[in-house]
């Protein structure tokens, strides 16, 4: 009798465990696309005091920085990989915790892929686009995901829905696509994936997707006209502008535009949840 008592004992505590074990005002952000996203802006001196309720979950293992995969820091920069830069993560969320209640912790999943097509992240087409460039940057950064960073990402978000909750979901993708037409219904595809693989719903779990860099001389700002089709595809999905977001060349936002871009992010967020 002592024995079974023991067991129904010991079943309560870990069944109390394991329904206290995910927090729910961990609020939880995957972010992916291509190199904006991964983060090309200069880390200044203001970009290093990050509060603690702003977190990440590490993606790649980075000794010189003795961070390790799967695990939780305090979200300084880089986000995505060991020697990218500022990103729209890093202010999307500082302005996040810094609006929000303090109960409630911020935290982003950044998997990213310089120079990528958006069908890498097409869990079912990835192999015709994990080497698009032959150069070696690009095909070592696809073999960092092991190989399939749609797979590795939603493998990091499954380990981080044991802690929190998903709220949304940020893009950053398009100029590797600029004039594909089917670029909505491409990313309508990777995001009907990631809901279903990670049994989310779409009704509470939003895409904001960012235009690409609009400044004069720009190399992709005509893509912005295509992003901004994505709702006619996606219900839930809302275009963040990068007008007036400045440049570090053609192609990249400078720190400053990350972080007016990334604010951006979150003013939309936070309007999405009644803030």
């Amino acid at each position: 009798m002592k024995q079974i008592k023991f067991i129904i004992c010991t079943a309560l505590l870990l069944f109390n465990f394991n329904l206290f074990a995910q927090n729910s005002n961990l609020h939880i952000y995957i972010c992916f696309g291509q190199s904006n996203m991964e983060g090309q802006g200069k880390i200044e001196a203001q970009d290093k005091i990050v509060d603690s309720r702003f977190q990440v979950m590490q993606a790649i293992n980075c000794p010189k920085g003795d961070k390790k995969k799967g695990e939780w820091y305090t979200a300084t920069p880089p986000l995505c990989q060991c020697d990218t830069g500022l990103s729209p993560a890093d202010y999307f969320g500082r302005t996040m915790v810094e609006q929000l209640p303090d109960s409630i912790t911020i935290a982003v999943i950044n998997v990213a892929v310089g120079g990528c097509d958006i069908r890498l992240f097409d869990k079912d087409k990835y192999t015709d686009h994990d080497s698009k460039y032959k150069e070696d940057w690009f095909i070592n950064k696809v073999k960092g995901y092991d190989g399939n960073p749609y797979e590795y990402l939603i493998n990091l978000a499954k380990l981080a829905q044991k802690d929190g909750v998903i709220k949304g979901i940020l893009l950053h993708q398009g100029e590797t696509n600029t004039g594909d037409e089917q670029w909505p219904s491409y990313v309508n595809k990777v995001y009907t994936d990631m809901l279903t693989d990670l049994s989310l719903s779409s009704k509470s779990v939003p895409l904001l997707a960012g235009e690409v860099l609009s400044t004069e001389g720009s190399c992709c700002s005509s893509m912005n006209t295509i992003i901004n089709k994505l709702p006619e595809t996606i219900p839930t999905a809302y275009v963040i502008s990068s007008s007036g977001c400045t440049a570090k060349d053609n192609a990249h936002f400078d720190s400053e535009g990350y972080r007016k871009l990334g604010k951006r992010y979150a003013v939309k967020m936070l309007s999405l949840l009644g803030y």
